[in-house]
């Protein structure tokens, strides 16, 4: 039996010495670090003569004596031929706490799209006309609980919700704000503030949220169409988490943001009001410091590049979410500049959308025409319902 084990991890051996493209196993165990001295060999030789008396003595019983034993990601992953040292990133996290995430490359918006001009030119056309033709940014202090929406006396185009979940206690240690539980977010009157044609955000954390999320939408006259996933990294802060949710079975490193869509709003017809495929629906950025609930800002890029309303309103924001062309509403405001005609001026020429231009349209992907019509200019947006292009 022991005889059979020998020949058969011989065997594995050569096949692995061909595939790394060394001439014997000799050099493989110099690879693969695996190289013994004399005193290791004399160790071994003791065990396998110990073993050879043990199977006499008992068939069940087997030793095999090439068996080593991996204590780290920094052994095992020699002979890889990868430049990378750790590109076994689930060994490399138990190992160090480094998260897999943190070694996607080219994440930020910065760098994102260095190797594609075009998408590059067409990102900064975009942005530019959004902050042409963003409103001032306006805010407004006040307790979701008892304030009544109808009172902001418009419709938006677009909704950002970023509730503080009871969730993030667990989570994310958050204890400075007031948290919510989903019944009470349910009960946000919503639907009489979007317009007709219109989009929701809803940031849901990781758990319950994605179900209740949903519940949440089909109350509010939404159809669920997207679902946006931030991946947190832990670049600054590597470690294992202390502040486990006990509803959880493995640690989690994302978190949820639902899109719902009101209206009948089309890929194919409406580019005057949406353009798809500009972005994608994965935001990787880093982890905030424990305690904060702050979500990653390319939330609004992702929106603002999406959907050309100029409506938009964001619920539960804070003073580090201000932002132009936004109404900021929540409890943790601490000032308030929100007049309600005044922000209703903003659009009283009917111009409720950012518009476009010639070189955006000629730059913007385009989704395929319907069959049996003609691709013309200025179209764009939704296909099978589904939120955003990849």
């Amino acid at each position: 039996m022991l005889q059979t084990l020998r020949e058969r991890s011989q065997k594995r051996k050569k096949l692995l010495a061909q595939t790394l493209g060394v001439s014997s196993v000799d050099e493989l165990r110099q690879i693969l670090g695996t190289d013994v001295n004399d005193t290791q060999k004399k160790k071994l030789k003791s065990v396998a003569e110990k073993s050879e008396n043990g199977i006499k003595d008992s068939k069940n019983e087997v030793v095999t004596t090439d068996e080593i034993v991996y204590k780290d990601s920094s052994t095992f992953l020699k002979g890889t031929q990868s430049s990378n040292p750790h590109n076994d990133y689930c060994q490399h996290f138990i190992d160090t706490g480094q998260r897999p995430q943190n070694f996607i490359r080219d994440v930020g918006l910065a760098d994102r799209f260095e190797e594609y001009p075009k998408l590059r030119e067409l990102i900064k056309l975009k942005d530019d006309l959004i902050a042409e033709t963003a409103t001032p940014p306006m805010y407004l202090k006040t307790d979701l609980l008892s304030y009544n929406l109808k009172e902001l006396n418009c419709k938006f185009d677009v909704i950002l919700i970023e509730p503080p979940l009871e969730e993030y206690q667990r989570t994310c240690g958050a204890t400075n704000v007031q948290l919510w539980n989903w019944d009470q977010i349910m009960e946000l009157d919503i639907g009489e503030v979007a317009a007709n044609r219109s989009f929701v955000f809803l940031w849901c954390g990781s758990s319950d949220g994605l179900d209740m999320g949903r519940f949440c939408l089909r109350k509010w006259g939404f159809r669920r169409c997207e679902d946006i996933c931030w991946i947190r990294t832990n670049i600054n802060n590597p470690g294992h988490s202390k502040n486990l949710d006990s509803k959880a079975v493995l640690q989690r490193t994302k978190e949820h943001c639902l899109m719902g869509i009101k209206g009948t709003v089309r890929r194919s017809t409406d580019g005057d009001f949406i353009h798809a495929n500009v972005d994608i629906d994965l935001i990787i950025s880093e982890e905030p410091e424990y305690g904060s609930i702050e979500k990653p800002v390319e939330i609004f890029h992702i929106i603002e590049h999406f959907c050309l309303g100029r409506r938009r309103l964001h619920l539960f924001g804070r003073d580090t979410t201000i932002r132009p062309g936004w109404l900021t509403v929540g409890p943790e405001l601490t000032n308030t500049n929100f007049n309600a005609d005044l922000y209703s001026s903003y659009f009283a020429n009917g111009q409720i959308t950012t518009g476009c231009t010639e070189r955006i349209e000629a730059l913007r992907p385009k989704s395929p025409p319907p069959k049996g019509k003609v691709a013309g200019r200025g179209r764009g947006g939704f296909n099978r319902g589904r939120g955003r292009g990849r």
